[in-house]
């Protein structure tokens, strides 16, 4: 198994150019701002893109990276465990785009999808307000609700992962076809 290493801003800045950027976030997330010539691979498609970034990692390094780096971590974890060499941007595009450096943009793209982070403090704060008013207003085991995401909280400051970004991931404008999924192994076969 092969350990994902880490690239600064500054690095990553300086070897763009030689790097196969992959960006694990959904494609609505993409499609709001992402690294010059990323390729959208979300990461709930890594698995099936295993072959094709089998092949890029042969011709050079693959920089994964998604808005803050938990998910290009998880990324890197799952082709680490394939062999797959690879390294993430600390910080991801967030911190890139708080250094000043550009984000490239889909052209005639609809409004950007919220980043997940956003979409998950959302629908966690809807969740706690509505079991909360539920529990005032009808009985109080709805409070339960509000315990529920409450201890989601906690596990997934504990373990760096999201259940519930997970679900949100899967719901329709964070998805992405699988004519968009093909299209973008294809671009990536075709980069040397």
């Amino acid at each position: 198994m092969t350990t994902p290493s880490a690239l600064s801003t500054h690095e990553t800045r300086d070897r763009l150019h030689e790097l196969t950027v992959i960006d694990v976030r959904t494609p609505g997330e993409y499609a709001g701002g992402h690294l010059p010539g990323a390729l959208n691979i979300p990461l709930d498609q890594v698995q099936r893109a295993l072959t094709d970034l089998r092949q890029a990692a042969d011709r050079g390094e693959i920089l994964v990276v998604c808005a803050s780096g938990a998910r290009s971590e998880n990324a890197c974890r799952i082709l680490a465990e394939n062999g797959i060499a690879t390294a993430t941007l600390s910080g991801g595009t967030s911190a890139w785009a708080a250094e000043g450096h550009d984000l490239h943009r889909l052209q005639g793209s609809p409004r950007a999808t919220w980043g997940m982070e956003r979409q998950v403090r959302l629908t966690a704060g809807t969740v706690v307000l509505l079991g909360l008013l539920l529990g005032l207003l009808v009985h109080p085991a709805f409070q339960i609700l509000s315990a529920g995401i409450a201890a989601g909280l906690v596990f997934s400051a504990l373990t760096n992962t999201c259940g519930m970004a997970a679900l949100l991931a899967k719901l329709p404008h964070n998805r992405t076809g699988a004519a968009d999924l093909d299209a973008t192994l294809a671009a990536l076969r075709g980069r040397r």
